[in-house]
């Protein structure tokens, strides 16, 4: 990457300033051609000091064949290899239109430049070794936070918490790897001796930190792309209201008349820095009404597709088969039971529900048909997460319905802090998952007594598939495949 690279690096439509960024060994070179210091200053002498001490120059973007002034600016020029890239880089700072940043890039690239490609500055930064590969995915995921968790997790990630821990795991593998070598290699020297109950300890070990540190990744997930939450149950049992209540503004219909909801409805919201997209589907039960039919297909289609269900039910009223139909669709999903209506005597109590819930195999070993009307049902989930009491005309229960979504969010434990690594990168996440299964059938040849070359092959590849998330051991096609979910000017 020895040419010269520019982009505009900031959204195009109005603002008060857009940015083109230059980098390359030839940046400095065409910010000199464009650039004229102050109101009517002459061109920059090739290599003169002007740009020095990282100092914001005003003045202005000429084109030097017309001598037309295209924008009035603010440009920097940055020596490397202490910039974002690595490279000697340049910035201009123009008003934020878009004919502005149009007519300055155009320039750029006329004058010794040519057009970034998406990531490509991030890109240059990770081969330049600014960053790993773990910390350019998070530089993209910091561009596109929508809340404070999200943004604090991507942080934590660019800082390299999560590229530590993996890089501590190889270490630790490339000492077992080179002992084992040793013990393979001179059988008969004064090496340490690698006994296989040994040798299963050392893999045992590792094998718990990779699970630790993989046992974010359903944390990490819900915080990088947002948890999707369903609100079902059979119809006028409060779900317009729940959502209402749950996004603080009048979102849904609410009527008194069942079915008043017949398609899906959704909304996003941060949810204690948790982005959540709540969605309201029609109430499930059986009917002939076509239109209702639709709302009914539709809502088992959203529940399929969702992280968590919201199973909504009349607590003022038994429970009944209308109640088990929905149960079947839920099927094998995670839910919380919301047992709204609060407020009327209860016909309803959480052991009820409870009992209700294990009569259909729901939170016991064994499973039941839901009836005839419910054939090829899916098998059912292990039990609610939580059952939390509500009431929509009286506004109570909300509170403790979003302590059990952040519970279930964070699995029962605090929000990721400071040092916390968090796995939040699909990519990363399969990686962990291939190296445990690596290092198991490592860990199961060590506890056989077998050779402890077989053993190796497991531990290398091991090696290997954790080297991948950082970028170590990760080919172009890796490389590119990763800069390509990049934006321009990034």
């Amino acid at each position: 990457m020895s040419d010269t690279v520019a982009a505009i690096s900031t959204p195009l439509g109005e603002g008060g300033i857009g940015v083109i960024r230059i980098s390359g060994a030839g940046s400095r070179a065409v910010l000199e051609r464009v650039f004229r210091p102050g109101k009517g200053g002459a061109a920059l002498r090739e290599g003169a000091d002007d740009f020095s001490g990282r100092r914001m120059r005003y003045g202005r973007v000429v084109d030097p064949e017309s001598g037309d002034t295209l924008d009035e600016v603010l440009a920097v020029f940055m020596k490397g290899p202490r910039t974002y890239t690595g490279e000697d880089t340049a910035e201009i700072h123009c008003h934020g239109s878009a004919a502005a940043l149009r007519r300055v890039l155009t320039l750029t690239l006329r004058e010794g430049a040519r057009l970034a490609e998406a990531g490509e500055f991030t890109k240059r930064a990770f081969l330049n070794g600014r960053l790993d590969l773990a910390q350019a995915e998070a530089v993209i995921d910091l561009i596109r936070a929508k809340t404070d968790t999200t943004f604090d997790a991507a942080i934590r990630q660019l800082d390299g918490s999560l590229s530590r821990r993996v890089k501590n795991l190889r270490d630790r593998l490339t000492d077992l790897l080179a002992l084992v070598a040793a013990n393979l290699d001179y059988p008969e020297e004064d090496v340490e001796t690698l006994a296989p109950r040994d040798l299963a300890e050392h893999l045992s070990s590792i094998s718990d930190e990779i699970e630790k540190l993989n046992a974010t990744s359903h944390t990490g997930r819900i915080v990088r792309e947002g948890l999707r939450a369903v609100i079902a149950g059979k119809p006028n049992v409060g779900k317009s209201s729940l959502l209402n209540a749950l996004l603080r503004e009048s979102r849904a219909i609410v009527t008194d008349v069942p079915g008043t909801t017949r398609d899906l409805i959704e909304e996003g919201v941060s949810l204690r820095g948790i982005p959540i997209r709540f969605v309201d589907t029609a109430g499930i039960r059986e009917t002939e009404d076509p239109v209702e039919l639709l709302g009914v297909a539709a809502s088992g289609d959203a529940i399929a597709r969702s992280d968590l269900i919201l199973f909504v039910l009349d607590a003022g009223r038994p429970l009944d088969e209308a109640d088990s139909h929905v149960l079947s669709h839920i099927g094998d999903r995670r839910f919380i039971a919301v047992l709204n209506k609060d407020d009327l005597p209860a016909r309803v109590r959480e052991e009820e529900l409870l009992a209700w819930l294990a009569s259909f195999g729901v939170g016991s070993a064994g499973l039941r048909d839901l009836g005839p009307s419910d054939a090829g049902a899916r098998d059912l989930a292990e039990g609610p997460i939580a059952v939390v009491r509500t009431s929509m005309k009286e506004g109570r229960g909300i509170s403790d319905l979003e302590d059990a979504l952040e519970s279930f969010v964070f699995q029962g434990g605090a929000p990721p802090s400071g040092e916390s690594a968090l796995v939040t990168n699909v990519r990363h996440a399969d990686l962990l998952e291939k190296s445990l299964s690596e290092i198991g059938d490592g860990l199961a040849a060590a506890r056989r007594g077998e050779a402890i070359d077989l053993v190796e092959i497991g531990l290398r590849r091991a090696w290997e598939l954790l080297g991948e998330i950082t970028g170590e051991t990760a080919g172009a096609d890796i490389v590119e495949e990763v800069f390509a979910r990049f934006c321009l000017g990034k």
